[in-house]
Protein backbone atom coordinates (compact mmCIF):
# COMPACT_ATOMS: atom_id res chain seq x y z
CA UNK A 1 0.00 0.00 0.00
CA UNK A 2 1.84 2.89 -1.69
CA UNK A 3 0.09 5.84 0.78
CA UNK A 4 -2.85 5.32 2.80
CA UNK A 5 -4.99 8.24 4.99
CA UNK A 6 -7.13 5.52 7.28
CA UNK A 7 -10.12 8.01 8.57
CA UNK A 8 -11.93 6.87 11.89
CA UNK A 9 -15.83 6.84 11.06
CA UNK A 10 -16.75 8.57 14.28
CA UNK A 11 -20.37 7.14 13.91
CA UNK A 12 -19.76 3.55 14.35
CA UNK A 13 -16.48 3.88 16.37
CA UNK A 14 -16.36 5.24 19.48
CA UNK A 15 -19.76 5.52 20.53
CA UNK A 16 -19.21 4.73 24.17
CA UNK A 17 -18.52 8.50 24.16
CA UNK A 18 -20.79 11.30 23.10
CA UNK A 19 -20.83 12.65 19.59
CA UNK A 20 -18.27 15.68 19.81
CA UNK A 21 -15.72 13.60 21.77
CA UNK A 22 -14.93 11.11 19.46
CA UNK A 23 -12.72 13.46 17.13
CA UNK A 24 -10.41 13.80 20.11
CA UNK A 25 -10.48 10.09 20.99
CA UNK A 26 -9.92 9.10 17.30
CA UNK A 27 -6.91 11.53 17.68
CA UNK A 28 -5.54 10.14 21.23
CA UNK A 29 -6.22 6.40 19.44
CA UNK A 30 -3.01 7.43 17.01
CA UNK A 31 -5.19 8.94 13.78
CA UNK A 32 -5.01 12.09 11.93
CA UNK A 33 -8.23 11.56 10.12
CA UNK A 34 -12.18 10.86 10.69
CA UNK A 35 -15.80 10.74 8.91
CA UNK A 36 -18.73 11.02 10.33
CA UNK A 37 -22.13 10.08 8.83
CA UNK A 38 -24.90 13.03 9.50
CA UNK A 39 -24.20 13.85 13.21
CA UNK A 40 -27.42 15.75 13.88
CA UNK A 41 -31.06 14.58 14.46
CA UNK A 42 -32.25 16.93 11.68
CA UNK A 43 -31.26 17.73 8.19
CA UNK A 44 -30.83 21.63 8.98
CA UNK A 45 -29.81 22.12 12.78
CA UNK A 46 -29.25 24.78 14.76
CA UNK A 47 -26.33 26.82 14.58
CA UNK A 48 -25.00 26.80 17.27
CA UNK A 49 -25.41 22.70 17.03
CA UNK A 50 -23.25 23.47 14.02
CA UNK A 51 -20.37 25.28 15.29
CA UNK A 52 -19.84 22.73 18.33
CA UNK A 53 -19.51 20.28 15.64
CA UNK A 54 -17.17 22.10 13.51
CA UNK A 55 -15.01 22.96 16.96
CA UNK A 56 -15.02 19.96 18.07
CA UNK A 57 -12.98 18.83 14.86
CA UNK A 58 -10.81 21.91 14.92
CA UNK A 59 -10.05 21.03 18.50
CA UNK A 60 -9.24 17.37 17.88
CA UNK A 61 -6.86 18.49 15.38
CA UNK A 62 -8.09 15.88 12.71
CA UNK A 63 -9.33 16.57 9.27
CA UNK A 64 -12.57 15.63 8.46
CA UNK A 65 -12.22 13.56 5.30
CA UNK A 66 -15.99 12.59 4.96
CA UNK A 67 -19.30 13.63 5.44
CA UNK A 68 -22.90 12.20 4.53
CA UNK A 69 -25.18 14.15 3.95
CA UNK A 70 -28.40 13.43 5.82
CA UNK A 71 -29.75 10.10 6.00
CA UNK A 72 -33.27 10.36 7.57
CA UNK A 73 -34.06 8.49 10.76
CA UNK A 74 -31.48 5.61 10.12
CA UNK A 75 -31.80 3.96 13.51
CA UNK A 76 -35.25 3.36 12.47
CA UNK A 77 -34.46 1.61 9.00
CA UNK A 78 -34.30 5.41 6.34
CA UNK A 79 -31.00 5.29 4.04
CA UNK A 80 -31.15 8.28 2.54
CA UNK A 81 -33.96 10.96 1.52
CA UNK A 82 -32.64 12.21 -1.65
CA UNK A 83 -35.30 9.51 -3.71
CA UNK A 84 -38.15 10.83 -1.41
CA UNK A 85 -40.16 12.63 -3.64
CA UNK A 86 -42.01 14.66 -1.02
CA UNK A 87 -38.12 15.33 0.76
CA UNK A 88 -36.63 17.30 -2.15
CA UNK A 89 -36.50 20.84 -0.19
CA UNK A 90 -35.43 19.22 3.37
CA UNK A 91 -32.66 17.17 1.05
CA UNK A 92 -31.41 20.44 -0.59
CA UNK A 93 -31.18 22.80 2.32
CA UNK A 94 -29.53 20.00 4.03
CA UNK A 95 -26.94 19.98 1.28
CA UNK A 96 -26.55 23.53 2.20
CA UNK A 97 -25.62 23.18 5.62
CA UNK A 98 -23.20 19.80 4.48
CA UNK A 99 -21.27 22.33 2.12
CA UNK A 100 -21.28 25.37 4.65
CA UNK A 101 -19.61 22.52 7.21
CA UNK A 102 -17.08 21.17 4.34
CA UNK A 103 -15.88 25.10 3.72
CA UNK A 104 -15.00 25.24 7.20
CA UNK A 105 -12.87 22.22 7.35
CA UNK A 106 -11.36 21.63 4.28
CA UNK A 107 -13.77 18.57 3.53
CA UNK A 108 -13.69 17.21 -0.09
CA UNK A 109 -16.07 14.37 -0.10
CA UNK A 110 -20.00 13.73 0.73
CA UNK A 111 -21.70 10.42 0.72
CA UNK A 112 -24.80 10.57 -0.27
CA UNK A 113 -27.19 7.36 0.37
CA UNK A 114 -29.51 6.85 -1.97
CA UNK A 115 -32.87 6.00 -0.25
CA UNK A 116 -34.87 2.91 0.17
CA UNK A 117 -37.83 2.13 -2.16
CA UNK A 118 -40.98 3.82 -1.00
CA UNK A 119 -43.98 1.93 -0.94
CA UNK A 120 -47.16 3.44 -3.66
CA UNK A 121 -43.80 5.29 -5.41
CA UNK A 122 -43.42 4.09 -8.40
CA UNK A 123 -39.22 3.55 -9.20
CA UNK A 124 -39.08 5.42 -12.04
CA UNK A 125 -40.59 8.66 -10.10
CA UNK A 126 -37.90 7.86 -7.28
CA UNK A 127 -35.04 7.23 -9.71
CA UNK A 128 -35.65 10.74 -11.36
CA UNK A 129 -36.00 12.47 -8.33
CA UNK A 130 -32.84 10.86 -6.72
CA UNK A 131 -30.85 12.28 -10.09
CA UNK A 132 -32.10 15.85 -9.99
CA UNK A 133 -31.05 15.82 -6.67
CA UNK A 134 -27.94 14.05 -7.16
CA UNK A 135 -27.08 16.66 -9.93
CA UNK A 136 -27.58 19.56 -7.67
CA UNK A 137 -25.66 18.19 -4.65
CA UNK A 138 -22.56 17.71 -7.61
CA UNK A 139 -22.97 21.10 -8.39
CA UNK A 140 -23.49 22.43 -5.11
CA UNK A 141 -20.08 19.70 -4.11
CA UNK A 142 -17.98 21.18 -7.38
CA UNK A 143 -18.08 24.81 -5.67
CA UNK A 144 -15.55 23.74 -3.32
CA UNK A 145 -14.04 21.30 -5.59
CA UNK A 146 -15.87 18.35 -3.05
CA UNK A 147 -16.82 15.18 -4.41
CA UNK A 148 -20.30 13.39 -3.90
CA UNK A 149 -19.90 9.85 -3.38
CA UNK A 150 -22.87 6.66 -4.18
CA UNK A 151 -22.47 3.50 -2.58
CA UNK A 152 -24.09 0.32 -2.48
CA UNK A 153 -25.29 -1.08 0.45
CA UNK A 154 -26.38 -4.45 2.16
CA UNK A 155 -29.15 -5.43 5.31
CA UNK A 156 -32.02 -3.62 3.45
CA UNK A 157 -33.94 -5.19 0.96
CA UNK A 158 -35.69 -1.96 0.19
CA UNK A 159 -32.26 -0.31 -1.07
CA UNK A 160 -32.02 -0.40 -4.44
CA UNK A 161 -27.99 -0.07 -4.86
CA UNK A 162 -26.28 -3.38 -3.84
CA UNK A 163 -23.61 -3.75 -6.45
CA UNK A 164 -20.53 -1.50 -7.56
CA UNK A 165 -22.57 -1.44 -11.16
CA UNK A 166 -25.91 -0.41 -9.49
CA UNK A 167 -24.08 2.40 -8.14
CA UNK A 168 -22.34 3.33 -11.12
CA UNK A 169 -25.28 3.35 -13.42
CA UNK A 170 -27.00 5.86 -11.16
CA UNK A 171 -23.65 7.92 -11.89
CA UNK A 172 -23.75 8.01 -15.32
CA UNK A 173 -27.67 8.36 -15.45
CA UNK A 174 -26.72 11.97 -13.42
CA UNK A 175 -23.94 12.91 -15.50
CA UNK A 176 -25.98 12.47 -19.32
CA UNK A 177 -28.95 14.42 -17.28
CA UNK A 178 -26.51 17.19 -15.90
CA UNK A 179 -23.23 17.69 -17.28
CA UNK A 180 -21.62 16.69 -13.83
CA UNK A 181 -18.34 15.01 -13.62
CA UNK A 182 -17.84 14.94 -9.37
CA UNK A 183 -19.78 12.09 -8.90
CA UNK A 184 -17.55 8.61 -7.44
CA UNK A 185 -18.52 5.03 -6.27
CA UNK A 186 -17.80 4.80 -2.68
CA UNK A 187 -16.61 1.44 -2.57
CA UNK A 188 -17.39 -0.20 0.39
CA UNK A 189 -15.89 -3.87 0.51
CA UNK A 190 -17.82 -4.71 2.97
CA UNK A 191 -21.00 -4.40 1.81
CA UNK A 192 -20.22 -5.45 -1.69
CA UNK A 193 -18.84 -8.77 -0.49
CA UNK A 194 -21.76 -9.51 1.73
CA UNK A 195 -24.38 -8.68 -1.10
CA UNK A 196 -22.89 -10.61 -3.56
CA UNK A 197 -20.34 -8.81 -5.75
CA UNK A 198 -16.94 -9.63 -7.01
CA UNK A 199 -14.58 -7.87 -5.38
CA UNK A 200 -11.97 -8.00 -7.73
CA UNK A 201 -14.05 -7.59 -10.57
CA UNK A 202 -15.37 -4.28 -9.32
CA UNK A 203 -12.56 -2.76 -8.24
CA UNK A 204 -10.56 -4.00 -11.99
CA UNK A 205 -14.02 -2.58 -14.14
CA UNK A 206 -14.33 0.34 -11.74
CA UNK A 207 -11.08 1.93 -10.58
CA UNK A 208 -11.59 5.11 -12.02
CA UNK A 209 -14.88 5.76 -10.97
CA UNK A 210 -13.58 5.07 -6.89
CA UNK A 211 -13.47 7.99 -4.75
CA UNK A 212 -13.44 6.67 -1.55
CA UNK A 213 -13.36 3.02 0.07
CA UNK A 214 -14.87 1.67 3.51
CA UNK A 215 -13.91 -1.16 5.06
CA UNK A 216 -15.27 -3.91 7.09
CA UNK A 217 -14.62 -7.45 8.54
CA UNK A 218 -17.35 -10.51 7.04
CA UNK A 219 -19.43 -11.87 8.36
CA UNK A 220 -19.88 -9.66 11.25
CA UNK A 221 -18.87 -6.42 10.00
CA UNK A 222 -16.05 -6.28 13.17
CA UNK A 223 -12.28 -5.36 13.09
CA UNK A 224 -9.63 -6.40 10.14
CA UNK A 225 -9.05 -10.14 11.39
CA UNK A 226 -12.05 -11.01 12.79
CA UNK A 227 -13.69 -12.96 10.02
CA UNK A 228 -12.54 -13.99 6.49
CA UNK A 229 -12.90 -11.41 3.86
CA UNK A 230 -8.85 -10.81 2.14
CA UNK A 231 -9.09 -6.84 3.10
CA UNK A 232 -5.37 -6.46 2.82
CA UNK A 233 -5.09 -7.70 -0.90
CA UNK A 234 -7.98 -5.91 -2.03
CA UNK A 235 -6.19 -2.68 -0.91
CA UNK A 236 -3.72 -4.03 -2.44
CA UNK A 237 -5.09 -4.44 -5.59
CA UNK A 238 -6.85 -0.63 -5.11
CA UNK A 239 -3.36 1.10 -5.26
CA UNK A 240 -2.29 -1.00 -7.64
CA UNK A 241 -5.04 0.25 -9.80
CA UNK A 242 -3.94 3.73 -8.73
CA UNK A 243 -6.24 4.44 -5.51
CA UNK A 244 -4.50 6.57 -3.03
CA UNK A 245 -7.52 8.20 -1.34
CA UNK A 246 -8.79 7.62 2.52
CA UNK A 247 -10.17 4.18 3.44
CA UNK A 248 -12.98 4.50 6.31
CA UNK A 249 -13.01 1.88 9.57
CA UNK A 250 -16.19 1.69 9.11
CA UNK A 251 -16.65 -1.65 11.24
CA UNK A 252 -18.75 -2.64 14.19
CA UNK A 253 -15.87 -2.72 17.28
CA UNK A 254 -15.97 -6.33 18.98
CA UNK A 255 -13.39 -5.68 21.47
CA UNK A 256 -12.02 -2.43 24.32
CA UNK A 257 -9.07 -2.13 21.75
CA UNK A 258 -10.42 -1.83 18.66
CA UNK A 259 -7.60 -0.06 16.99
CA UNK A 260 -5.07 -3.32 18.33
CA UNK A 261 -4.88 -4.77 14.44
CA UNK A 262 -3.00 -1.64 13.03
CA UNK A 263 0.08 -0.89 14.44
CA UNK A 264 0.68 2.97 15.66
CA UNK A 265 3.01 3.66 13.14
CA UNK A 266 0.41 3.57 10.52
CA UNK A 267 -2.79 5.41 11.70
CA UNK A 268 -2.00 8.24 10.76
CA UNK A 269 -1.51 8.92 7.08
CA UNK A 270 1.51 7.20 6.03
CA UNK A 271 3.92 6.08 3.08
CA UNK A 272 5.57 2.84 2.64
Amino acid sequence: MSSITFTVNCSILLTDLPLLQRPQAARDAGFDAVEFWWPFATAVPADADVDAFVRSIQDAGVHLTGLNFAAGDMPAGDRGILSAPDRVVEFRENVAVAVGIAKQLGTRAFNALYGNRIDGVRAEAQDLVATDNLGYAAQAADAIDAVVLIEPVSGTTTYPLKTAADAVTVIERVETRHGVDNLRLLADLYHLYVNGDNVTAAISTYAHRIGHVQIADAPGRGEPGTGNLELARYLDELTARGYHGCVGLEYKPTRVDTFDWLDKARRGTVTS
